[in-house]
């Protein structure tokens, strides 16, 4: 009997089925169990699931697999936010072709801002079956008409909610409408904001939608809190650096200008230190992830667009120097690590500016343990409701004594303080009466 979670349960070609056994798969993930099967189908799909969920083969497997090597046309297209993520995909893509043994047959095609696009006119010679790439690039080739998706049977869209954050998602539309009605349309995504709703509704009738990020944050993952106090970001992070001897950490940062500080003070304090944001040229963007793969660095500042669009593998820890401002981005980056049932740990600075996220993530069932570097090492420490919780406590118990003070009928001089000290009397007996409960 085929065990359930078994690539061998969905109608894929025999070479596909070789193909996935070469890249190592053993099961589908939860992410893949959903889409393959839908995919193949040609339906309509709308895909809620985090970073690190097999997400990219869920939809490469079954439109390859279904690919007409009989029709020299593009037969799928691939969108994605960034050079980095279309990038990534096409390597993935020429690995499956690779393993298939259709180098002779299928042509895919990167097509990315930063490249020379008159060279990349000159070598297509015909009509590529998969094209992948970033919205601009896709758009002005179509527009020049070196490009043509009208055949197209596929469309993928992916980090939808990235493409909205760096506003593509409107060349995405203008490509939409130069393909046919029947294209089958698959969109992926961390996150469905409300702003991305008129754009899946003017294009997707009837998709199925599979979300698959019910869990809020890694199970093997342990969530560290350490106050900032009136201490540098910088400087903490190097206490931490001592302590925890990463294979690799991602630190994140709100923005381009903080993390070029940030790195800067982090070099300057002896650490290795990549840095990764949206500001980086085309160049020194390459030469980075480059850096990063050969393992050149120890320690990577980044900021949230640009680590969203990249894979990096090997993360052991992340650090938030700053906290996100919204709790979906805190998934976003803490997905980064305990990937593949391994272990990993998010260490978090912050300032009591932070507390209505903190709040907010337990409330969500997220458990934070509160510790600071101590002397080279962990030391627990009191949890930041400590002093808001005995607050509160103090403050009900004022209101619980008001109660038993009874307000005269007629106002006499000196009845406020007459009222002050039955209220303080009242106070003294519920204190006493709940110490002796213990």
């Amino acid at each position: 009997m085929e065990n359930k979670r078994s690539f061998k349960q969905y109608a894929l070609n025999p070479w596909m089925l070789d193909v996935i056994t070469n890249l190592g798969f053993k099961e589908p993930t939860p992410i893949q169990t959903k889409v393959i099967p839908e995919a193949l189908k040609h339906k309509n799909i709308i895909g809620q699931s985090e970073t690190g969920s097999g997400k990219t083969h869920s939809y490469l497997i079954p439109l390859i697999n279904n690919i007409n090597e009989s029709k020299k046309e593009v037969q799928i297209v691939v969108t994605a936010p960034t050079r980095e993520l279309a990038a990534q995909i096409y390597e993935e893509i020429k690995k499956i072709i690779f393993l298939a043994d259709k180098e002779q047959v299928w042509v895919p095609k990167l097509l990315i801002g930063g490249t020379d696009k008159k060279r990349v006119v000159g070598k297509m010679k015909e009509q590529p079956h998969i094209v992948v790439g970033t919205p601009g690039r896709l758009l002005s080739m179509i527009k020049e008409g070196s490009l043509d998706i009208f055949k197209s049977k596929s469309f993928v869209i992916d980090e939808a909610d990235l493409m909205l954050d760096l506003g593509l998602i409107q060349e995405v539309d203008e490509m939409l409408v130069r393909t046919n009605p029947n294209l089958q349309l698959l969109v992926f995504s961390a996150t469905i904001p409300e702003k991305l709703q008129p754009f899946l509704k003017k294009y997707l009738s009837n998709p199925t939608f599979f979300q698959m990020n019910d869990q809020l944050a890694p199970e093997k993952m342990e969530h560290r809190l350490i106050p900032l106090k009136h201490r540098d970001k910088a400087s903490v992070i190097k206490k931490i650096s001592t302590v925890i001897q990463p294979y690799l950490a991602i630190i994140f940062t709100n923005g381009k200008e903080q993390a070029d500080t940030l790195a800067r003070e982090l070099t300057e304090k002896g650490m290795d230190v990549g840095l990764i944001h949206g500001g980086l040229d085309q160049r020194e963007r390459k030469r980075v992830l480059k850096d990063i793969q050969q393992l050149k660095y120890q320690y990577i500042v980044a900021t949230d667009l640009a680590a969203r669009g990249i894979d990096i593998k090997g993360v052991s820890h992340v650090i938030n120097a700053e906290l996100p401002r919204e709790d979906d981005f805190y998934v976003h980056r803490v997905g980064r690590t305990a990937r593949a049932g391994m272990e990993g740990m998010a260490i978090n600075l912050y300032t009591e500016e932070d507390l209505p996220l903190v709040k907010q993530l337990e409330k969500k069932g997220l458990n934070f343990e509160f510790y600071d570097i101590v002397k080279g090492e962990w030391q627990e420490v009191k949890a930041w409701n400590e002093r808001t919780k005995r607050k509160r406590a103090e403050t009900d118990i004022e209101k619980d004594a008001w109660k038993k003070v009874k307000r005269p009928k007629k106002v006499k001089p000196g009845y406020k303080r007459k009222m002050k000290y039955e209220q303080a009397k009242a106070k003294k007996k519920i204190i006493k009466k709940s110490f002796n409960k213990r």
